[in-house]
């Protein structure tokens, strides 16, 4: 309900906003300017202070359908450079609109450690643990997993996980919250205290503030061929109200 209630208030909002400067490639709607979306104050220092894209800012939320600037960037790289038409799909801890995209067009089976939270975007979400995930070694032609592993205390083993499921050949999607200020990355895997990870890390259930470096570094130790796109070579997109700041990684079993 609360979900329908904003979704009503932004687009009461924004009726005046319609122009041709920002396009939603999930409803298709034009407007001069997306919803905004900020941190909470206690988050609000950390991410500050180490400059971490993690999908706040201006922009954000398409005001017809509330469609994020992270889902609109996934959208946009599965239109045009990266088919999933076909494909056999896991997507972990499905994010609605991206999950219906793919659903349209492809074999989808999510999966998350608390299934339960995402029932209404799948009826079907299955329950796993990604340091364990319940499927044979190559199994899937492309895993998702959105803002994820920074919740994840054995990321690394997550990782793992992920490229063992993958078939060769195959893609793996794994965004994630990032500083191009801090050379390595700053966590605490066992800490489980909401108040000091939102000083600490930005959000009560995150982990770490992945280094961008340190990330890919990991990605590639868990066997990936790792490309980064970055931000400036997205400019394509950029109509579509995508994140600023933040790059694609294409992750590749060879």
């Amino acid at each position: 309900m609360l979900f329908y209630a904003q979704r009503g208030w932004l687009r009461f909002s924004y009726r005046s906003r319609k122009g041709d400067r920002f396009t939603c490639n999930n409803c298709g709607k034009q407007y001069d300017a997306f919803a905004p979306r900020y941190p909470s104050a206690a988050d609000k220092n950390a991410l500050e202070q180490f400059e971490v894209v993690a999908g706040y800012g201006e922009n954000v939320y398409c005001p017809w359908c509330m469609c994020t600037s992270r889902e609109r960037l996934m959208i946009a790289i599965f239109s045009t450079k990266i088919p999933v038409a076909g494909k056999r799909i896991l997507h972990l801890s499905p994010e609605p609109f991206l999950f219906r995209f793919l659903h349209k067009q492809a074999s989808v089976i999510s999966t998350d450690l608390v299934p339960g939270f995402y029932k209404q975007i799948d009826p079907h979400i299955q329950y796993a643990d990604a340091t364990q995930l319940p499927f044979p070694t190559h199994s899937f032609d492309m895993v998702i997993g959105n803002h994820i592993m920074e919740h994840i205390p054995d990321d690394r083993r997550a990782m793992q996980e992920v490229y063992r499921v993958l078939k060769p050949g195959g893609i793996a999607v794994l965004q994630a919250p990032f500083s191009e200020r801090i050379p390595i990355t700053r966590e605490e895997p066992t800490i489980n205290d909401p108040q000091k990870q939102s000083a600490w890390f930005g959000q009560k259930d995150h982990v770490r503030i992945y280094s961008l470096t340190d990330y890919l570094e990991r990605l590639k130790a868990a066997g990936f061929q790792v490309n980064y796109w970055s931000y400036d070579s997205l400019k394509e997109y950029y109509r579509y109200a995508i994140q600023p700041g933040e790059g694609f990684i294409h992750l590749l079993k060879v």
